[in-house]
C-alpha cells in the first residue's frame, strides 16, 4: 500500500510538473514581448555591442593644433604626434580661439598648443612645455590624445638627453635615454581594448536583466488573464508549490541554458575576444548563476502587478548595477552601503567570478568566493520564491472562498 502509494504520489507529480511547464513554455512563445526579452534579446544585444566595440580601441582621433613658435622643433613635434596611430592633426589654427570653434563644432575632439618660447627654452636647455586641451565628453578621446602627446615628448626628451650626453657608444645612449630598463605588459587585455575589458560585465547583466523582464511580463500578464487577478491560478493542475516553482523555473534554466552558450561562448569567439578560461570551469560556474538569477527573478515577479512595471524597475537598476560591480568603477571607491546593496544581485558576484575564470583564467578555488556567494543567493532566492508563491496560493484560495462563499450568499438571498 504504502509503495503504490508513493508511486501514485510521483506519478501525480510528475504530470502536475509537466503540465506546468508546457504550459508555461506556451506562455513563453505566445507573448511576443516574452520572446522578444528572453529569445531575441539576449542574442541581439551581444552581437550588437560586440559590433560596436570590435575595433577595441579608439585610433585617428581628430585634433586642431595651434603653432606658435613655428620653428623646425616645433614642426617636428607635431609631424611626430600626427604619425601616432592614436591622432589625426586635421586643422592648423592661428589661434586658440579659432581651436576651439572647431571642438565647439565637433570638427575636433582637442587641441595642442605649442607656445611661442618651445624651441627657445629646449636650446636654451630651459624646460619647455605644450598645452593639451580636450574634450572630456569622450575619456577615450582624452586618453588618445594625452597617450599620443605623452610618447612623442618622451622620445624628444631622450632624443635631447642623448644630443647633450655627449657619448660615444650606443649602449652609452641606451644608458643615457633608459638609465632603468623596463617593459610594459597589460595583463589580461594586451591591446587595451574596450571590449575586452567591459564585454564580459555587459553580457552576464544582459543575461540577468532579460531573465528579469521575460519572468516579470509573464508575471502580469497571469495576473492580467486570471480571473481572480493573482499570479497563480485556482486549478487542480496547481496544487503542490515545489511542483509549481520546478516547473515554471525549468522552462527559464532550459532556454538560458542555450541563451548563456551562445552570449558568453559563441559570440565572444566570433568577434576574437579574449577567452583563457576553461569551458568546463565556466560552465560549473554557471549553474549556480543560472539558479540565483531565475529564483532571483521569480521571487520579484511575485510583486509585479503590470507587466510593465519590470520595465521601468530594469530600466533604472541597470546602469547602477554595472557600476557597483567594481568593473566600469573601482570597487574601493565605491561606499560600503552600496557595495552591500549590491550583494543583493546575482549580477555582482556573476560578474567578478565570469571576469576572473573568462579573462584572467582562474580556477574555481581561486573564484571561490563568488562561486561560493552565488549558490548561497541560490538557496535564498528559491527559499524566496517559494513563500511569495505559497502566499500567492494561499491568497488566491482565500480569493476564490470568499467568491464563493458571496455567490451562495446571494443564491439564498
Amino acid at each position: 500500500m504504502i509503495r503504490q502509494y508513493y508511486a501514485s504520489y510521483w506519478k501525480e507529480s510528475l504530470r502536475a510538473f509537466l503540465f506546468i511547464f508546457n504550459r508555461e513554455m506556451r506562455n513563453v512563445f505566445r507573448d511576443e514581448g516574452v520572446v522578444m526579452f528572453l529569445i531575441i534579446v539576449p542574442i541581439f544585444y551581444p552581437i550588437l555591442y560586440s559590433l560596436i566595440y570590435t575595433t577595441e580601441t579608439i585610433r585617428e582621433v581628430p585634433v586642431a593644433v595651434v603653432d606658435l613658435s613655428r620653428t623646425a622643433t616645433s614642426r617636428d613635434y607635431l609631424r611626430r604626434v600626427d604619425g601616432t596611430p592614436d591622432v589625426q592633426i586635421v586643422a592648423y589654427c592661428a589661434n586658440m580661439e579659432e581651436a576651439k570653434e572647431m571642438v565647439k563644432r565637433r570638427e575636433a575632439y582637442g587641441v595642442v598648443c605649442v607656445p611661442r618660447e618651445f624651441a627657445d627654452n629646449i636650446n636654451k636647455g630651459i624646460q619647455a612645455r605644450v598645452s593639451l586641451f580636450c574634450d572630456m565628453s569622450g575619456l577615450l578621446y582624452y586618453k588618445a590624445i594625452l597617450v599620443a602627446n605623452t610618447n612623442v615628448s618622451l622620445h624628444l626628451n631622450a632624443k635631447v638627453k642623448v644630443e647633450r650626453a655627449g657619448n660615444t657608444t650606443n649602449e652609452q645612449d641606451k644608458v643615457t635615454i633608459y638609465p632603468i630598463s623596463y617593459e610594459e605588459v597589460n595583463l589580461y587585455n594586451p591591446q587595451g581594448g574596450m571590449a575586452s575589458f567591459l564585454l564580459p560585465a555587459v553580457l552576464i547583466l544582459i543575461l540577468q536583466q532579460t531573465l528579469m523582464l521575460g519572468v516579470g511580463m509573464l508575471a502580469g500578464t497571469a495576473r492580467e488573464n486570471n480571473r481572480l487577478h493573482e499570479l497563480i491560478p485556482v486549478e487542480k493542475s496547481h496544487n503542490g508549490l515545489l511542483r509549481i516553482v520546478f516547473g515554471k523555473s525549468a522552462v527559464y534554466l532550459l532556454i538560458y541554458i542555450a541563451q548563456s552558450v551562445i552570449a558568453l561562448g559563441v559570440i565572444p569567439r566570433l568577434f576574437g575576444f579574449p577567452q583563457i578560461g576553461n569551458p568546463v570551469t565556466i560552465a560549473f560556474f554557471l549553474v549556480p548563476f543560472l539558479l540565483a538569477i531565475t529564483f532571483f527573478a521569480m521571487t520579484l515577479s511575485a510583486l509585479i502587478r503590470e507587466r510593465e512595471n519590470v520595465m521601468l524597475i530594469c530600466v533604472f537598476v541597470s546602469v547602477p548595477l554595472l557600476f557597483v560591480s567594481g568593473v566600469s568603477w573601482p570597487s574601493a571607491a565605491i561606499p560600503q552601503w552600496l557595495k552591500v546593496i549590491s550583494w543583493l544581485f546575482p549580477s555582482t558576484f556573476g560578474i567578478n567570478g565570469f571576469i576572473h575564470i573568462n579573462s584572467m583564467g582562474a580556477d574555481l578555488l581561486e573564484a571561490r568566493h563568488e562561486w561560493d556567494a552565488l549558490w548561497v543567493q541560490a538557496a535564498v532566492y528559491f527559499l524566496t520564491c517559494c513563500l511569495t508563491f505559497r502566499y500567492k496560493i494561499i491568497r488566491a484560495r482565500i480569493i476564490t472562498y470568499n467568491e464563493l462563499k458571496r455567490e451562495r450568499a446571494m443564491r439564498k438571498g
